[in-house]
């Protein structure tokens, strides 16, 4: 084992390098093959980096996790910091609260070993000043690095955002015991549908407003041979947008079970939509009550969902299916993007830690106006960039990181029941007592 000095771009870094011979018979010229394992948050990932020739000699190189975040490049700028401070006098998101010019001349050189900088992070903010029903996080990250080297405002956007959580103090909780669920089937005069989703993204390839081509690709072969392992209940096939009708697309989008291409500035101003329909797709099972789309906002959503009340029965098979999706996943040699303070790393710092959103389709003639202080969204039933219209919503948790998987749909559970109370003691003249804020124990 011998030890080494590299420079890359300005930042040193300490590899051990493994070197042992192999002989060839085939020419006297050397064969090199580099293999960078990064090992990222503790697990190592691996891949092949160069070769050429045919001989002798094969090099390893392995780089720790914070060796690799150092290594991001520097960006060269024709101009100072402060003559490319974007104009945000008149925003209102989560990035603009936080980009000071002193943030932005600190961070505005870095970027992380794939490329990805500063611009590319906060340019959806910059392009979409604000949001006319949810204040906005206004940025996303173009890889798991991201959350690292442009900390200093990735972090107070995500205390931001998340009721106060604090990515250098704090440790987010994972539990996906659904044994644990109280109270989970609604009555169904009121409750219409229910689904759990969340996103995960595979370690080692780069975000969707970051991704190549071929990274891209790449994600959907993993996660379509992935998927291809799941039995029984769960068993179903691949549907790539590629190869579907546009009248298979839109019969699936009115059926609330496929996404749309963006159309969303928030989304498109970050790169979404690039080479469209390039390897995007749906997963199903026969019943249609567990999906998974890939190369979305994240490079997979999973999702479990049916019509009617039965919330417990909803999140049961979630928790059934992503343990074995990700099972399936790293028997393949991959793995999802994780670490203990954010938990699941996903594109946008608003769905860090669970990525879990359980949502209800609820019909609320007498009620809508005190969901936040149960710490609960209201949107229309087309999604997050459709206001509600009429009695019908569409009720999920607000919060995300720094509460587990069984605590947030538990929070659904009991804010929807308490909702369905009040709906009935209006029905009946009575009156309502308003909550105070929900806080977590």
């Amino acid at each position: 084992m011998q030890k080494f000095d590299y420079y890359y771009e300005g930042n040193a870094l300490q590899m051990d390098i493994l070197v042992y011979s192999r002989v060839s018979t085939v020419s006297l010229l050397p064969t090199l093959e580099l293999r960078a394992t990064t090992k990222l948050l503790g697990i190592p990932t691996a891949k092949s980096l160069l070769s050429f020739g045919a001989g002798s000699l094969t090099a390893g190189i392995f780089l720790s996790r914070e060796q690799h975040v150092n290594a991001g490049s520097q960006v060269r700028r024709l101009y100072p910091a402060s003559a490319e401070y974007p104009d945000l006098r008149k925003h209102n998101n989560c990035m603009a609260s936080h980009l000071t010019p002193a943030v932005y001349a600190k961070l505005c050189e870095k970027a992380t070993p794939n490329g990805f900088t500063l611009d590319n992070a906060i340019q959806t903010g910059v392009d979409n000043p604000g949001h006319p029903f949810i204040k906005t996080v206004g940025m996303v990250a173009g890889d798991e690095e991201s959350y690292e080297v442009f900390a200093d405002l990735f972090d107070p956007v995500i205390r931001e955002r998340h009721n106060g959580y604090h990515t250098r103090t704090m440790t987010h909780p994972t539990d996906l015991d659904s044994s644990k669920i109280r109270s989970g089937i609604f009555e169904e005069r009121y409750v219409l549908s229910s689904r759990v989703r969340t996103g995960r993204s595979i370690r080692g390839l780069s975000l969707p407003p970051a991704c190549t081509r071929a990274e891209r690709r790449e994600v959907e072969r993993v996660v379509v041979d992935a998927l291809a392992g799941l039995k029984g209940d769960l068993s179903g096939r691949y549907y790539g947008l590629g190869q579907m009708t546009d009248q298979e697309q839109q019969q699936l989008i009115d059926d609330h079970f496929l996404f749309d291409k963006p159309v969303s500035p928030l989304l498109t101003c970050a790169g979404m939509a690039r080479d469209w329909p390039d390897a995007r797709g749906i997963w199903h099972n026969n019943e249609k009550t567990f999906l998974v789309w890939v190369n979305e906002e994240d490079h997979t959503r999973v999702i479990s969902m049916e019509k009617g009340g039965n919330m417990k029965r909803v999140f049961e098979r979630f928790c059934r299916g992503l343990k074995e999706v990700e099972r399936l996943i790293m028997e393949k040699g991959w793995e999802f993007m994780w670490n203990e303070r954010m938990g699941y790393i996903l594109t946008c710092p608003s769905n860090l830690g669970t990525g879990l959103r359980a949502g209800v389709h609820i019909n609320l003639p007498r009620l809508s106006k005190i969901l936040e202080n149960l710490r609960l969204q209201k949107r229309g039933t087309g999604g997050v960039d459709t206001a509600a219209v009429g009695s019908t919503f569409d009720i999920s948790n607000l919060d995300r990181l720094g509460q587990s998987e069984v605590q947030l749909v538990q929070t659904v559970i009991d804010g929807v029941n308490y909702l369905i109370e009040c709906e009935k003691k209006l029905e009946k003249g009575q009156d309502i007592r308003v909550p105070p804020p929900l806080t977590y124990k």
